[in-house]
């Protein structure tokens, strides 16, 4: 099982109806690590959402940070097309939008390929809610801060998603 060392931090700054500190684990055994905190950077889904090949919007990727929909090709795969787009990171959330709960480990496929940007698993509930609302107000990508140390933060100040259970 995960130990809470295990998972990683990032807050939604912007739009407001889903300012929320998110959890998402890292990928098992390919991809970086933050090296840096970004305090404020843009998230963009990648279109096609499942990003297993050209992007319609990678010029908005660049220097950036995916969001990514899991199925299509591998993790590994995935992560390198955000990488070849001049991604900071990718973020892929499942594809079953009612998991609130279930992590899935994200392992290197059977290619020998390798990528050097962080790769990290989002619940699907919680990607379906970020793209969702980005939907709603018009936006091209959210604002983050990530990774984001949670063990400064008070537990009755945590803005955890209401949908998650903790």
């Amino acid at each position: 099982g995960l130990r809470i060392h295990e998972y990683l931090y990032f807050q939604v700054l912007s739009p407001g109806d889903i300012r929320y500190i998110f959890t998402a684990t890292p990928a098992k055994d390919f991809g970086g690590v933050f090296n840096t905190r970004y305090e404020q950077i843009h998230l963009v889904p990648a279109d096609p959402p499942e990003a297993c090949g050209e992007l319609s919007n990678g010029v908005f990727i660049q220097d950036q940070i995916a969001l990514v929909e899991r199925g299509g090709c591998s993790f590994l795969s995935k992560t390198r097309v955000i990488q070849e787009h001049g991604g900071r990171a990718v973020i892929i959330a499942d594809n079953a939008y009612d998991n609130d709960s279930f992590y899935i480990e994200m392992v290197q496929d059977s290619s020998r390929r390798t990528a050097d940007i962080p790769a990290l698993f989002l619940l699907g509930r919680d990607g379906y809610m970020i793209r969702r609302s980005l939907e709603q107000h018009g936006l091209p990508w959210a604002v983050i801060s990530i990774p984001v140390n949670v063990t400064s933060i008070p537990t009755y100040e945590m803005q955890q998603p209401p949908w998650t259970f903790w």
